[in-house]
């Protein structure tokens, strides 16, 4: 790996020396720069104007926030040396009681940002209760993770409502009554159903992902749910991406919300995008196949567009040597957290998935994203590629072209 590549910076694609559009990995084809992936990098690359004013960048000392000490224990513990912007300015407008609207690029900590005074205010006050639902499954079972971790040694219990999990399990965890629930929309409906998760006495609502929660998949069961909570609980949205139409829907569900927005560009500028060209006589697979053989190709996440797609080239991968696994959504629950664990163990070096995989997963040192078949849309390019580039490390994004 030669050091200039190494270390360029994240840029759009394309007009390099000459105007000939060579990348690393084949020529462009100025004449598709229209076209949608050429339009979702250069969009990427450029500066956003959601942020509502300048924001530092520089971390907040962690003993700024004057925390509960055992909480700040257990931050200390997780590694943190400091808060992110995101997380500087979030924690004390919900310590407040504020509604918020949160807003900041993929990696920077969103999650902390509202579990950290979720779990100050149960502390404060163990009849507390707060509902966070989730798009997916596996974020769902991440963000438990991290309320295990920041919670270690607080008797603060939680419940895991998610589908293609044991019903009987999550109903012995509710019966416990938690302070914590974290679920997907489809099996919280269920329980609701069921009258085995009463929500009238939860005084917070956090959506994660909520550009995801509020598009026409979920907006419907996302107004169910928080129609059966108390009227006077306080609201969090948070996302990497909010468009002007979501932003319009998340106004019915929260009262003078503040909105934190942290985001100077679209994507962080240590993620590198480029297009992969797959030549007349080439195949997506042997392009693929080539790019993993190289040395700095060290984790790899590969986003396919189905799960039939995504499981056949699990299948051609595998057939080819390499340390692979899958996940997508005909693969059942337990399948999917292992094939999980499996690639942040390092124990595959490559992950084939759908979009599943491509909201708020917090997997360390993931070097390249490819994009073996093209987003559907921009929001999900911005949060396919926010997979690498974590926590201000350097990654790669491919879409192949």
């Amino acid at each position: 790996m030669n050091n200039n590549y190494k270390r360029r910076p994240a840029t759009r694609f394309g007009r390099g020396r000459g105007g000939n559009g060579y990348s690393r990995y084949g020529r462009g084809n100025y004449a598709s720069e229209s076209t949608s992936v050429y339009g979702y990098i250069e969009r990427a690359s450029q500066k956003s104007y959601q942020a509502t004013e300048a924001v530092s960048q520089a971390q907040m000392p962690i003993q700024e926030l004057d925390l509960p000490a055992s909480l700040l224990a257990n931050i200390r513990r997780r590694g943190y040396t400091g808060f992110t912007p995101i997380q500087a300015k979030g924690i004390p407008a919900i310590r407040e009681g504020r509604d918020i609207i949160g807003i900041a690029n993929t990696g920077t900590g969103k999650t902390a940002a509202f579990l950290i005074p979720l779990i100050e205010q149960i502390l404060n006050d163990r009849g507390h209760r707060s509902l966070i639902i989730t798009p997916t499954r596996e974020l769902a079972l991440q963000i438990r993770e991290e309320l295990a971790l920041l919670s270690h040694g607080m008797d603060i219990l939680s419940a895991l409502c998610i589908g293609q999990s044991s019903m009987h399990r999550q109903i012995s965890q509710l019966d416990r009554d938690p302070q914590v629930v974290i679920g997907t929309p489809g099996r919280l409906k269920d329980l609701i159903s069921r009258r085995r998760l009463k929500l009238d006495r939860f005084r917070m609502v956090v959506l994660d992902e909520a550009d995801r929660m509020l598009d026409m998949g979920f907006i419907n069961d996302v107004r169910q749910i928080i129609s059966c909570l108390s009227p006077s609980r306080q609201s969090l949205f948070f996302s990497a991406t909010i468009s002007m139409p979501i932003n319009r829907l998340i106004q019915a569900f929260v009262k003078n919300a503040v909105t934190v927005s942290v985001k100077t560009q679209e994507t962080v500028s240590h993620i590198r995008q480029e297009t992969v060209k797959v030549e007349h006589g080439d195949t997506k697979l042997e392009k693929l196949g080539a790019l993993l053989s190289q040395a700095e190709f060290t984790k790899v996440l590969v986003f396919g567009r189905t799960k039939r797609g995504v499981e056949k080239l699990y299948r051609e991968l595998s057939q080819r040597g390499f340390k692979v696994a899958s996940i997508h959504g005909n693969k059942t629950q337990p399948k999917r957290y292992e094939a999980i664990r499996l690639f942040k163990e390092n124990r595959v070096r490559v992950l084939v998935a759908t979009d599943v995989a491509a909201r708020g997963l917090d997997i360390d040192s993931v070097s390249h994203v490819i994009n073996y078949d093209a987003p559907q849309t921009y929001e999900d390019y911005i949060h396919r590629i926010g997979r690498t580039g974590r926590a201000n490390n350097e990654g790669t994004a491919l879409t192949f072209v």
